[in-house]
């Protein structure tokens, strides 16, 4: 389990370096936006999580039966991984953030497709803010 990183993931690199090369700039796991988010664009208020399968509770009804040892530990700590995700999307969208979350899954296998998710919420915060 010292293995498993809780920020600098593979999977959060890819999206991150996408973007950069795309000429957006954002800030990693800033402690200053509740629920730490793995990017964020405060100018924008857009956050974005970037969440593995198992951490995180993916198809979690039917994923859960597949857990053999220390079920109970395990149960209970991802079920809890689960509702804080939900408390941090909640509070984020109440306080005026675009929140994103993807899986690591859907970043392996279509980064183009997420990073213009981020890009299109980018520009329409841009432009809410220009015709303002």
């Amino acid at each position: 389990m010292q293995a498993v990183r809780s920020k600098g993931s593979k999977i959060e690199v890819m999206v991150a370096k996408a973007l950069w090369a795309n000429g957006i700039r954002y800030r990693k796991n800033d402690k200053t936006v509740f629920g730490k988010p793995d990017l964020t664009f405060k100018r924008f208020k857009v956050a974005v999580f970037i969440d593995s399968e198992f951490w995180h509770g993916f198809n979690w009804e039917v994923k859960k039966n597949e857990i053999k040892s220390n079920r109970d530990f395990w149960h209970t700590k991802i079920e809890r991984n689960i509702a804080r995700d939900i408390e941090v999307n909640d509070t984020l969208i109440q306080q005026g953030w675009i929140v994103l979350r993807f899986w690591g899954k859907e970043v392996r296998e279509n980064l183009r497709n997420c990073t213009e998710k981020i890009l299109l919420k980018i520009d329409e915060r841009k432009n809410e803010k220009a015709n303002r």
